[in-house]
């Protein structure tokens, strides 16, 4: 039986993988074995940046609201303690637009968040907890 090479199917792998490799430098795009690695590691870095591209934007959020809490003389955490008292439901992405885009909204937002957390400090809220 004669010797079958797939050439087909083997051409189309290897020009898949020197396509994706496109824009790397040297040999990584022009020879197959470092191409493979190229890509390889490459779709592994997406992978891996798409959880952090999440995380990395959070962050960002969480910075913005800060510097405009403390415009208004509140903490970051002071606000969404007071937003989470008031029952005020609201993802930090949008807080963040409002923050930039809003600031008389967010300045009304705060001023909810500080009455919720004066009207949670009453007297009659706190708790003694005796010592053992």
């Amino acid at each position: 039986m004669a010797r079958v090479k797939n050439t087909p199917a083997t051409k189309a792998r290897r020009k898949k993988v020197l396509k994706a490799a496109r824009g790397a430098y040297s040999g990584r795009h022009r020879l197959f074995k470092n191409a493979k690695e190229t890509v390889i590691r490459g779709l592994a870095y997406a992978y891996r940046d798409r959880k952090q591209k999440k995380r990395e934007f959070r962050a960002l959020w969480i910075a913005r609201i800060n510097a405009a809490c403390r415009e208004n003389g509140m903490p970051y955490s002071r606000l969404i303690n007071g937003l989470d008292l008031a029952g005020i439901e609201i993802d930090r992405k949008m807080l963040s637009e409002l923050a930039i885009n809003d600031p008389a909204g967010f300045t009304a937002l705060v001023g909810v968040a500080r009455k919720a957390l004066e009207s949670s400090k009453e007297p009659s809220a706190a708790r003694v907890v005796p010592r053992l």
